[in-house]
């Protein structure tokens, strides 16, 4: 079947938070593909930027309709690098900044599923090749803190289930879903004033301390795992970068009434891994600190230590880390760095060198599908997409068909945390 593309289509539409966003079709001689663009709240300095500077999504709409589509018209939506490259060379720049890199993102998408409907497959086989069979674990936000909430929160922005032991996806979500359940109803128990509130992401917010916060979900990680006969962790995402000060040189947690240095930093995320045996710790410094991060890695035992800020889905910086063992995994948000081939070429840097690629969505998010094609389709061990709410559901229940789809083909990704 003929993959040429005959016209793109973009409108603007709304995420998770109510904010504008771009979606693009892309439309070819014998297929469709559609994708929505994500915005993150708490963002890498070195994101590309989401729309021009100048006219924000409007301006987005503008470029599509009068420079790029009449661009792609003609190209092979097969060929995906060269529907990347074709986008950079129209941007000229290293950011983004001209067509915007959430433009990019929804057009790299929407070609990549046009090309694999095209050919009748699934994006995951499309992108991923017959040996394309491992599911991710899900790692799902349970109670949010930080940039996510206002009040009286945890300074710690996410707390994660990861559920490890599953044998399957469908448990490993029916676990975080538990998980989810236990915590609120034992917020419900220990505040009068826990309302059920919830995050951008479904996770719980409370008025607790940091302390509260952990025995909460190290308490119902333990009991799902004991219901359910297999091993349940759990972890953070710190996002230290939203609370460092760099004039104090200080990492001031506003909660707690405290201030930590960056060696106090480190011993204290040792102190909470060892504490709670935490298998994944994500952003434990800020986004420049590279010597911290290999510091934590080389004296954690038994932990993922993941890298978000401090590499933003980009190969270079990655490779900066490389060089000093600076974390062991790296957060993949393909719009952080723009399209689907720079994020590929990420994805490969990381693998090669031994470093999980953990698949993620944004807080700001679409009910957009294709992160859980993505992360079996570059096998992914891990996702990050939440727990219950609507757009974190689309991209669960999606994995669950293809886990479905696959049959006894299927198989859990290999993630190593004893």
């Amino acid at each position: 079947m003929s993959s040429i593309i005959e016209d793109l289509i973009a409108r603007k539409i709304f995420n998770s938070r109510g904010e504008e966003t771009i979606e693009v079709d892309v439309i070819t001689t014998s297929g469709f593909g559609r994708a929505g663009a994500p915005a993150g709240k708490s963002r890498g300095k070195t994101e590309v930027v989401y729309y021009p500077p100048q006219g924000g999504v409007e301006a987005a709409i503008k470029k599509v309709d009068d420079i790029i589509a009449p661009e792609l018209a003609g190209l092979n939506a097969d060929f995906q690098e060269e529907i990347d490259n074709t986008l950079r060379e129209i941007d000229g720049t290293t950011d983004f900044k001209n067509i915007g890199g959430n433009t990019a993102f929804a057009i790299s998408i929407a070609n990549a599923e046009a090309a694999a409907n095209s050919h009748g497959l699934l994006l995951f086989q499309f992108l991923g090749g017959n040996a394309a069979n491992t599911l991710p674990f899900p790692l799902g936000n349970c109670i949010s803190g930080g940039a996510h909430t206002q009040g009286k929160t945890p300074d710690i922005q996410e707390y994660l289930a990861l559920p490890h032991g599953a044998e399957s996806f469908l448990e490993a979500q029916t676990a975080n879903t538990l998980i989810h359940k236990k915590i609120g109803d034992s917020l419900r128990r220990k505040s009068t004033s826990f309302n059920g509130g919830k995050s951008d992401e479904g996770a719980w917010i409370a008025n607790i301390d940091t302390e509260s916060a952990f025995e909460a979900i190290a308490r119902a990680t333990e009991e799902v795992g004991n219901e359910m006969d297999f091993e349940c962790g759990f972890g953070i995402d710190v996002a230290a970068s939203s609370f460092w000060k760099p004039k104090e040189e200080k990492y001031v947690y506003e909660s707690e009434g405290k201030k930590r240095d960056t060696a106090e930093q480190l011993e204290y995320m040792l102190e909470l891994i060892d504490k709670y045996h935490l298998a994944y710790v994500e952003d434990p410094f800020q986004e420049e600190d590279f010597e911290s991060f290999a510091e934590l890695t080389r004296r954690a035992k038994n932990c993922i230590v993941c890298g978000d800020d401090l590499f933003t889905s980009n190969t270079e910086r990655l490779n900066n880390g490389i060089k000093i063992n600076a974390g062991n995994a790296i957060i993949i948000k393909v719009n952080q760095i723009g399209t689907l081939t720079d994020a590929a070429e990420t994805i490969e840097t990381a693998q090669r060198n031994g470093y999980y690629a953990v698949m993620s969505h944004r807080s700001g998010d679409t009910c957009d599908w294709h992160i859980a094609h993505l992360a079996v389709a570059y096998r992914c061990p891990v996702i990050k997409t939440g727990v219950v709410e609507g757009a974190r559901i689309a991209k669960l229940n999606e994995l669950i068909r293809i886990e479905h789809f696959l049959g006894d083909r299927a198989r859990m990704a290999d993630l190593n945390i004893r």
